[in-house]
């Protein structure tokens, strides 16, 4: 079957140019000017945007966390995700302490077998001995190119030692990891002092994470990679302090790729201190959401180039799974749900203020996560030869967002009330239409994408 998307224009990371794209089955045929049709079936996508389809770096769904399970797993996150003109996740899979890695990815796809958009999978790395080691290659082999590791979390964190080792075994293999930077004993410590003072509401979350907490990990985690000799992800960076330590290592010519979030881009942390618990709770998530004075340094960082990738790091609960922690905040379960909404927030709060260009959100959304994790360009670019997923987006269209309208399963939206400028018209997923208008169209086929080494 054949597709032909009429008089819109093409967003690459150059630039955006008028341009026609004919679709041959899963594939881009041909993009250029006045194609004729030939017998396809012809969408007029006069006025609109065609960007390449989103890749959400950083998911977790089905995830067993907090004494509780996320609330979405890979059937309704994935329908969200497409919802949101995200054609692929890699989502983040794992062993617990004392598995092998095969364990946690067999676990992992599982849960991904009613997916609808196409997926990939980190390993966490949890644990480090030498079976561990020697099973870096294996996920290597299988299409997993790329892990992630803590530098808090006692369930999940390895100790600086033994990051040391996993980053030199990445280097040996070409591997990358990603990595949660936060300090666990000052966050621990805090938190001891919040709790002697009775003060055990959302808003001490922030106030126990501080940005020094972050900008001390990274700064810990780079000087980690430099003895490694190898690049790292640093993931969810929130704060102009820990980009101030990026920079630094990147003087230092080091090779250090940053991702950050939207809820770090359009929130700020006056959200905690809101009135009653839920409404403040229902945003607690690590990194907490940080100052403006933050928000505006990684707005600017994006502008130049600085920041590689927007991910969501979705990790959505219901808010009867966040009262678990009114009477303490650290048993409020941390996380947000963002797939829905990341491309329409960054195009309204980036692209339509001026504050980047549309081939600047194409990079940071479809480009370069293609790129960093191995799967360009049959993803993350519109051209001949690519997988046909393809995000219409429509500029004119003004609608605001609301919880009562998201498929997610969380329920709510961290960004109720946000008025977006434009909305996502058709989302195509390997040639086939998988949104119109803001119906999803279809219920699993998501494949699975063996992804190659760094690119970027």
């Amino acid at each position: 079957m054949k597709t032909l998307l009429k008089n819109g224009s093409v967003v690459s990371g150059s630039g955006v140019i008028p341009a026609d794209v004919l679709i041959d089955g899963e594939k881009v045929a041909v993009v250029g000017l006045d194609l004729a049709a030939g017998g396809a079936e012809v969408v007029d996508c006069a006025g609109a945007l065609l960007f390449p389809g989103f890749i959400d770096g950083h998911t977790h769904f089905d995830l067993e966390v907090a004494g509780t399970v996320t609330a979405d797993d890979f059937a309704t996150g994935s329908r969200a995700a497409l919802r949101g003109g995200t054609t692929m996740v890699v989502d983040y899979a794992g062993p617990d302490k004392g598995d092998t890695l095969a364990y946690g990815l067999s676990r992992w796809q599982k849960k991904a077998e009613g997916a609808a958009c196409d997926y990939g999978f980190h390993m966490t790395i949890d644990d480090w001995n030498a079976g561990i080691s020697d099973e870096i290659q294996t996920m290597m082999d299988t299409g997993i190119t790329s892990f992630k590791m803590y530098l808090t979390y006692p369930a999940m964190m390895i100790g600086d030692r033994d990051v040391y080792h996993a980053l030199c075994r990445l280097r040996e293999v070409g591997g990358i990891t990603g990595v949660h930077c936060e300090n666990a004993g000052l966050i621990d410590a805090l938190i001891e002092d919040a709790k002697a003072a009775g003060k055990m509401g959302p808003g001490s979350h922030p106030r126990t994470r501080p940005d020094g907490a972050e900008a001390e990990a990274v700064s810990r985690l780079l000087r980690l990679a430099q003895a490694a000799d190898t690049p790292v992800i640093v993931v969810h960076l929130s704060t102009a302090a820990a980009l101030e330590e990026v920079r630094t290592a990147r003087r230092r010519g080091q090779k250090v790729y940053v991702e950050t979030c939207p809820q770090y881009l359009v929130l700020t942390d006056e959200v905690y201190d809101r009135e009653s618990f839920i409404e403040g709770a229902k945003f607690v998530c690590a990194p907490p959401v940080r100052k403006k004075a933050d928000q505006e340094a990684l707005w600017q960082a994006l502008a130049n180039g600085e920041i590689d990738t927007v991910a969501t790091d979705h990790c959505s609960f219901t808010l009867e799974q966040k009262e678990r922690g009114r009477e303490d905040f650290t048993k409020i379960p941390g996380g947000l749900p963002g797939v829905e909404h990341r491309g329409v927030l960054l195009y309204t709060a980036g692209v339509a203020t001026g504050r980047i260009s549309p081939a600047a959100m194409c990079r940071v959304l479809a480009e370069n996560p293609a790129k960093l994790y191995g799967c360009f360009p049959r993803k993350g670019v519109i051209a001949p030869g690519s997988d046909a997923d393809i995000v219409v987006y429509d500029p004119a269209v003004r609608s605001v967002i609301r919880g009562s309208d998201t498929i997610g399963a969380a329920g709510y939206t961290p960004y109720e009330g946000i008025e977006t400028a434009g909305a996502i018209r058709q989302v195509y997923l390997r040639g086939s239409l998988a949104v119109d208008d803001g119906k999803v169209l279809v219920s699993g086929g998501g494949r699975f994408i063996a992804r190659g080494k760094t690119a970027l």
